[in-house]
């Protein structure tokens, strides 16, 4: 081991920082790399060599021989399934990484659950299928969310995690008969979804002995907020704030001891890396799945705290088993990586941008991965083209010298996410942020109902009624259906949800009545239709008359904000279902319109439409249970002084009615033609949710949320809700969302303006590459 000379395979960005490390080693003499890429290329020690394909194993081979190399360190998992190992073995060669029968591990998601239930390492239930049709029978019948992973290699990209039944099975037909991921997915392996927290461990095994680096979370979803289709990592941190001594203890022993005790006992021994991916839940750790080498983009992220000498750790681990003898030491702090991604990744993306990259300063790397040199001028050549790396005495020094480390970079349509890490500062605040389902209501259920019920409905179809729901409100084309030149109905039920409770606390009932109103009517608009009715409900323990006048002068009000009748209503008094002076409500409104006026109009829409924004007068009626756990939590009562509204209770404040946009959209429509293509009215589910309502398939909403200034009552929420929960939840002081036309925006802004309406300009459509609503700038709103 005086001189080690060796060959590293691959041309990644794990690759480029395994060779940052080995280079540093006094024990190392050269570095070949095959191919290697423009990273590598500027490196001490090192060599590209693109004499020999990287899958050329007796090349390789021969070409180890020729330059005296004496240690093989394979990158990627696609030569160490093939079984690259066996072949330097042969040649008396040491290689750093498995057999190819240790492969098997990562190569067969099959093989490896198998393994786990073997040798008892805790996992999700799974089923293996190489049968579509079983598969897609096991789905309709499995009473658990499930994740479907492809059983062979997808360059980490083989997992889906579908939300609705239809995602599911239409993932399977992708996988399995499709072949988006080629012959990997020949079999699927479906898993139950767990929920937690996700971790990474890296790990030195010889065979016997296994020495982890401190665990690592990584970003695999393309969008911020952890949203979009999955990549292979968008960004990483080390060591996670989660993993307790404690909690790292449990891996150990219930994880990482066993599964190399298990592979030593079935015959083929672990020597190199092994990667174990862990979700952390609610029963402790349960492992998701192995790789057996290093990771990408956490070897970017942990090796700038590996203070032992890598080179001489591979040796120990790659001829006799020696780990033992070897300290593997890690420096005190953190490390944090941020990937830099081509325009359009992970679908198809460009290649060959010309790009800079500026002298990075102490404490900062930039690790190279799709990058080549031509000519003398550095190009992109792959999806994940390049990332900053930086190390911190606290995580925070180090994620801001990591997008420091970003600002060296320079290339067209240059991609990355600006919310790395953002788990870890939201689990340490985790006593006062809080969540909708904490308040008691899941988002995420009713979305289940609306998918569960969707089969029911349809079957209720008739002439002129399509009978689906999921939308705005529903039509029934009258001329369709019997009644020639008539014109379209549009209907819309909905309630004031528990705003009701703090009406009740306050004994000021008015206002609710407006929100009722305001709830239908706007959904109606939406569709580009006008209202002109409005029937009540209202249900009750014991009937106060005054309770009831008060609340129905209320929706009176709203109807003529709106221009609909109050044609009618229930009153029912139910002293079995509620008690004391409780009561419900809920109302429905009725619209008319001609086909012509129909919105969203979805065919018209086109990237570079504009999204505009209509102010909201505050919470409005969505959210109320999360507002008022915030409120309980925050030690306030209704009738304190509002801390975001001086001289207002915080009662008062809160009831501000819901703001009818009805008469001043009507106008604006009718002013401007066609130049409104679409409308969403934001209630439950919040940005986030209602705007993809009105989209395309095929565009997506960019949102700039620092674009407008929100009333000073969200800015108290977000002090203790999460950015991401605000967004899914509240209008964040936008009530009303427009597409429209670049040409028509101005005169459309001008209308509204002229109406009386705050207006603001906050995105456009773009091309959907992953999530329907991408909100940019989300981390302002972080208090």
């Amino acid at each position: 081991m005086a001189s080690l000379r060796i060959l590293l395979v691959g041309n990644g960005g794990r690759e480029h920082a395994l060779a940052w490390k080995l280079s540093q080693s006094p024990l190392v003499e050269t570095i070949v790399a095959v191919p290697g890429n423009g990273g590598t290329a500027g490196l001490p020690k090192m060599i590209n060599n693109t004499s020999v394909a990287a899958d050329d194993y007796p090349g390789l081979v021969e070409l180890a021989r020729k330059e005296r190399l004496n240690l093989v360190v394979p990158g990627p998992e696609a030569p160490l399934v093939d079984g690259i190992e066996g072949f330097f073995r042969e040649a008396g060669i040491p290689c750093f990484g498995p057999s190819k029968e240790a492969a098997r591990l990562e190569g067969s998601k099959t093989f490896s659950k198998d393994f786990m239930k073997k040798h008892n390492i805790p996992t999700a239930a799974y089923e293996n299928f190489s049968d579509y049709e079983k598969a897609s029978e096991y789905l309709r019948t499995a009473k658990h969310n499930v994740v479907i992973k492809a059983t062979g290699l997808a360059a980490g990209k083989g997992v889906i995690i579908p939300e609705t039944q239809e995602e599911a099975q239409q993932a399977l037909k992708e996988i399995m008969l499709d072949k988006t991921f080629g012959s990997a997915g020949d079999e699927v392996v479906i898993e139950e979804f767990l929920t937690g927290d996700e971790l990474s461990i890296i790990s030195f095994c010889d065979g016997t002995t296994i020495k982890s680096f401190p665990p690592a979370q990584d970003h695999k979803r393309i969008g911020e907020g952890d949203t979009g289709l999955n990549t292979g990592g968008m960004g990483c941190y080390a060591p996670t704030k989660i993993a307790t001594p404690e909690l790292i203890a449990r891996i150990e022993r219930e994880v990482l001891q066993p599964t190399i005790d298990g592979m030593r006992k079935d015959g083929f021994p672990m020597r190199g890396c092994l990667f174990t991916g862990l979700m952390i839940t609610a029963d402790g750790p349960k492992t998701l799945e192995y790789n057996t080498r290093f990771g990408d983009p956490e070897t970017q992220t942990v090796l700038p705290l590996l203070e032992s000498d890598l080179a001489e750790i591979m040796w120990a681990c790659a001829g006799l088993p020696l780990l033992h003898r070897v300290p593997v030491k890690i420096k005190p702090g953190f490390s944090t990586t941020v990937v830099v991604a081509a325009p359009g990744y992970p679908n198809s993306y460009p290649k060959n941008i010309p790009m800079q990259v500026g002298s990075a300063p102490d404490g900062t790397t930039i690790f190279h991965a799709g990058t080549k040199l031509s000519d003398g001028q550095l190009l992109t050549s792959g999806g994940r083209v390049i990332a900053a790396n930086a190390t911190g005495k606290t995580l925070r020094e180090a994620l801001d010298k990591a997008y420091e480390g970003v600002k060296l970079i320079q290339f067209d349509g240059m991609y990355y996410r600006k919310d790395i890490a953002h788990r870890a500062f939201r689990k340490s605040d985790a006593t006062s942020k809080l969540t909708y389902a904490q308040s008691g209501v899941s988002i995420d259920a009713g979305n289940e109902l609306v998918d569960r019920i969707k089969a029911a409905v349809k079957t209720t179809r008739r002439a002129g009624a399509d009978a689906e729901i999921g939308g705005f409100g529903g039509e029934v084309d009258l001329s369709n259906a019997g009644f020639p030149g008539a014109p379209i109905l549009v209907g819309a039920i909905d309630g004031v949800g528990t705003k009701l409770i703090i009406a009740q606390k306050m004994d000021k009932h008015d206002t609710v009545g407006i929100d009722l109103v305001a709830m239908n009517v706007n959904d109606l608009i939406v569709q580009g239709a006008e209202p002109v009715m409005f029937l009540d409900y209202y249900g009750c323990s014991k009937l106060s008359v005054p309770v009831a006048a008060s609340f129905v002068e209320g929706v009176a009000k709203g109807c003529i904000q709106s221009g609909c009748a109050l044609v009618g209503g229930e009153t029912a008094e139910m002293p079995d279902l509620y008690t004391g002076d409780d009561y419900d409500a809920a109302g429905a409104a009725i619209g008319v319109m001609k086909a012509t006026q129909r919105l969203p109009r979805k065919d018209d829409m086109i990237e570079g439409d504009v999204l505009i924004g209509l102010a909201s007068a505050g919470v409005h009626s969505n959210g109320f249970s999360l507002v008022r756990k915030v409120v309980e939590t925050r030690g306030l009562e209704y009738t304190d002084e509002a801390p975001w509204e001086a001289g207002s209770s915080v009662g008062q404040s809160l009831l501000t009615p819901t703001r009818i946009y009805v008469k001043p959209l009507l106008k604006v429509l009718e002013a401007t033609g066609g130049a409104i293509k679409g409308m969403a009215h934001i209630t439950g589910g919040g940005l986030t949710e209602n705007v993809p309502r009105m989209l395309a398939a095929h565009l997506a909403a960019d949102i700039d949320v620092a674009t407008w200034e929100a009333p000073a009552v969200f800015q108290w929420l977000r002090q203790s809700v999460v950015p991401a929960e605000m967004a899914r939840t509240f209008n964040n002081g936008v009530g009303m969302v427009l597409a429209v036309s670049r040409e028509g925006a101005d005169s459309v802004v001008a209308g509204l303006e002229a109406e009386g309406e705050k207006v603001y300009r906050i995105g456009r459509l773009v091309a959907k590459t992953g999530e329907a609503c991408v909100l940019r700038n989300l981390e302002s709103w972080a208090a």
